[in-house]
């Protein structure tokens, strides 16, 4: 055994834990994805929804559903803008009984909405929940959810259930 001193163990540079958070960009983009969340639900919260389960979108000045009065039954999103208009009035049964699906939409723009502020005020990497659901199984899912519910839209439209 030497007595001549060892140079000591080195430690390796710890890195952050997580994701860097989200650049100027990103954040902006974060507060615009907000901002669209929030008209959306500000518009269904403006518009009164219409009894009939399906027009409500007449009211921001398009015109009534050309597939519904060429056809005679309802199209895919029939009932989408009524359905967030209730949804956004806090009337979660009549908005999934105007369009299941709009109210889907309505829950994941108001979940969108406060991730992606979140996100532009603090830069957390929390954005990153929401790119979950774009995997494509969900998006497969999801696109099912979206026959089935204008499935339902056109049973119930020839029932007469709104």
């Amino acid at each position: 055994m030497s007595n001549t001193p060892s140079t000591p163990p080195t430690v390796p540079v710890s890195r952050p834990i997580g994701a860097a958070p989200l650049n100027l960009w990103q954040r902006l983009w974060c507060l615009i994805l907000a901002l669209g969340c929030a008209t959306m639900l500000g518009l269904g919260a403006w518009a009164t929804p219409n009894p009939a389960g399906h027009g409500t979108h007449t009211q921001l000045g398009m015109p009534p559903c050309g597939w519904k009065l060429a056809l005679g039954y309802p199209c895919a999103t029939c009932g989408m803008t009524t359905s967030v208009s209730h949804a956004a009035h806090a009337n979660i049964w009549a908005s999934m009984k105007a369009q299941p699906f709009g109210f889907l939409v309505a829950l994941a723009a108001g979940v969108a909405f406060w991730v992606c502020l979140h996100g532009a005020a603090t830069g957390s990497r929390v954005d990153r929940v929401l790119w979950w659901f774009l995997r494509p199984r969900l998006l497969t899912v999801g696109g099912i959810l979206f026959l089935a519910a204008w499935g339902y839209k056109v049973w119930a439209d020839a029932n007469g259930i709104v």
